[in-house]
């Protein structure tokens, strides 16, 4: 993984159609604050967001450029639900709070719409998304979910298609069926995430760039210093908003943090425009993913592009090859994409618990962490900084909930994190082929 430290955002389609490239200083010398946070992806932004628009004294800094890391370079799907599935949580804590987290779920998409509408956020967003199914047991997967989710959770805007329902709207042979949800959705990622920068920087917030954290000390029983290369920072409140790069960090506060979460590679290809051929490809513009393990996902674009994800790319490190591997998946989907070129590939890791369900809470009463989004983080960091946010504001009701989830650790932390990964993406690929 590259180090963030002072990076500019790597090149991608996104990078390439964002509205505006605001930037922010650099912080140097002294600065006191309430509450700071450390990271500036949509974690952190959506954490200072509500805490800045009730007048709360609040600072973000970010290692590289705002929208760095998996915040500006995702599939860009917004969908319900968590990466477990409702069933890992309805195990472990019953049907009741199972609900209650289900809700949250589809608060969350709802919380994406209800900002970029209030703060007039031009990302391109679009509703619909369907997990596609590509072998029969995959199907029937589908199958006993929408029953679930009906009965269980009064789950009613699923449609359940079968393969000809689903051709009418994906020039694709590859499925079986789908499930289709019309209230999720997709949009531009990295506009998005400077559309939230913008609004709490507008509440308030103050945001810096090019600060990466270094580490931090008590200071009495108040609060903490946060050091970066150039400055310090007097604050009550810490929030850890690191995710994928919290293992780069040596400080000793974050290593209960590293046992919990890990890093796993993905890779997305743009293709040329593609007029309207692109139309034809999705006639309802829905994003898509396929309900394997080694998954992938795809989208039109605002232009006609197709963007489509996937792959564990772990042990390739060559741009090049992945975006051939990638292309190869791309026309296992779409065969009629021979010709199309290929004019953007770019890579970024997710972070992932073993059991893929949320990691939110606090290290102690002042040090308040999220992470663990494992895929599902365009929707769910809105409600992960809206519980981080009102807990420090003194309701921490949201945020006990998600603390009750149980997380084992992570054998060897960071430093195996990616011979785990290639050895757990083995291990899903012989499942998926079965």
């Amino acid at each position: 993984m590259q180090t963030p430290f002072f990076q500019n955002r790597i090149a991608s389609y996104y990078h390439s159609s964002i509205n505006t490239d605001d930037s922010y200083p650099a912080l140097k010398g002294r600065l006191k604050t309430d509450t700071c946070i450390i990271g500036g992806g949509l974690s952190g932004l959506c954490t200072a967001l509500p805490l800045a628009e009730q007048g709360h004294d609040v600072a973000v800094i970010e290692a590289a450029r705002i929208g760095y890391g998996a915040s500006g370079r995702s599939g860009g799907q917004v969908i319900s639900d968590y990466a477990c599935g409702i069933g890992e949580i309805e195990r472990q804590l019953g049907l009741e709070q199972a609900q209650w987290f289900w809700q949250q779920s589809l608060d969350a998409v709802e919380l994406v719409d209800e900002r970029i509408c209030k703060y007039h956020i031009e990302c391109d967003w679009t509703r619909g998304y369907a997990t596609v199914a590509i072998r029969p047991k995959h199907l029937d997967a589908l199958v006993d979910w929408q029953q679930h989710a009906q009965q269980h959770y009064g789950v009613k805007h699923f449609e359940l298609w079968d393969s000809n329902r689903l051709q009418q709207h994906l020039s694709s042979e590859r499925y079986r069926g789908a499930l289709y949800d019309p209230r999720s959705g997709h949009l531009h990622p990295l506009n998005y995430t400077l559309g939230i920068a913008r609004a709490a920087a507008a509440a308030g917030a103050r945001l810096y760039e090019h600060t990466p954290f270094v580490r931090l000390t008590p200071k009495g029983s108040n609060g903490y210093i946060v050091y970066t290369p150039q400055a310090s920072i007097e604050c009550k409140q810490v929030v850890f908003a690191m995710n994928t790069f919290t293992g780069l960090n040596r400080s000793r506060t974050v290593r209960p943090l590293t046992r919990k979460a890990m890093p796993v590679s993905t890779f997305i290809i743009a293709t040329e425009p593609l007029g309207e051929a692109a139309h034809s490809l999705i006639r309802n513009n829905m994003a898509i993913c396929d309900n394997r393990h080694i998954l992938d996902y795809y989208r039109l674009s605002a232009d006609g592009r197709l963007l489509f994800g996937g792959k564990d790319s772990e042990l390739i490190h060559d741009a090049r090859r992945m975006a051939k591997a990638v292309r190869r998946d791309m026309l296992k989907v779409f065969p009629q994409l021979e010709k199309a070129r290929i004019d953007y590939a770019w890579g970024g890791d997710c972070d992932i618990t073993l059991n893929l369900a949320p990691h939110f809470g606090r290290l102690n009463n002042r040090l308040y962490f999220m992470q663990g989004y494992s895929g599902h983080g365009m929707a769910l960091t809105g409600i992960a900084g809206l519980a981080a946010a009102e807990a420090i504001l003194g309701d921490s009701s949201r945020l006990n909930r998600f603390e009750n989830l149980h997380h084992r650790n992570i054998i060897g932390g960071r430093y195996l994190h990616i011979p785990a990964s290639v050895i757990g993406a083995a291990y899903y690929r012989i499942r998926d082929a079965r």
